[in-house]
């Protein structure tokens, strides 16, 4: 057994100057790192608005095929919403209508249609209170109207832009690579 002799420091804990030095360094990379986190959940925002966008296409595609009825989602700009119905007068039952607003951030709009060429024209248009909206109008054979905007773009500031355009097969949306192309 040996024993100490004289004073025996005990190093098992921090100096004041320890913590202060690694808190000031947790604070500088804070400082750095908060701007670029705002910006990613930002930008999450937008494409996860996408994304809820198109699933709501996809199912409205495959509710109208389903209920053998048109089905329209319309899009209300200026409120930042947009929603889906079955069209009344093809079917007895409710039209089990969704609707979802838009973050806060973020901007919809839809291109409005030019030169129409008819694919499927055995399902005339009715008169419902979104006629006013643009509306993409999902056809019971599966296939997109043609009165329904090719075009939805969705917004976040000035640099963040979302371009959702119809397939060449006119049976579904699709987020598209790039920025929108000018002109539209």
């Amino acid at each position: 057994m040996t024993f100490a002799t004289g004073k025996q420091r005990n190093n098992r804990g921090f100096t004041l100057i320890e913590l202060i030095l690694v808190m000031a360094i947790m604070i500088i990379v804070m400082g750095i790192v908060a701007p670029e986190m705002g910006n990613f959940f930002r930008g999450r925002n937008l494409d996860n608005e996408a994304e809820r966008f198109l699933t709501l296409t996809r199912y409205g595609r495959s509710r109208a095929i389903s209920e053998g009825a048109p089905v329209e989602l319309w899009i209300d700009a200026k409120e930042g919403a947009y929603g889906l119905q079955a069209m009344s007068g093809y079917t007895e039952t409710r039209t089990n209508a969704v609707s979802y607003s838009v973050a806060s951030s973020v901007q919809i709009s839809a291109s409005t249609p030019s030169g129409l060429l008819v694919r499927s024209n055995y399902w005339t248009p009715s008169q419902t209170r979104t006629r006013t909206l643009p509306s993409i109008r999902f056809q019971p054979d599966g296939y997109i109207s043609d009165s329904s905007p090719h075009d939805i773009y969705l917004k976040q500031g000035d640099d963040s832009e979302v371009w959702i355009a119809e397939n060449d097969n006119h049976l579904r949306y699709d987020i598209q690579p790039g920025p929108p192309p000018q002109g539209r």
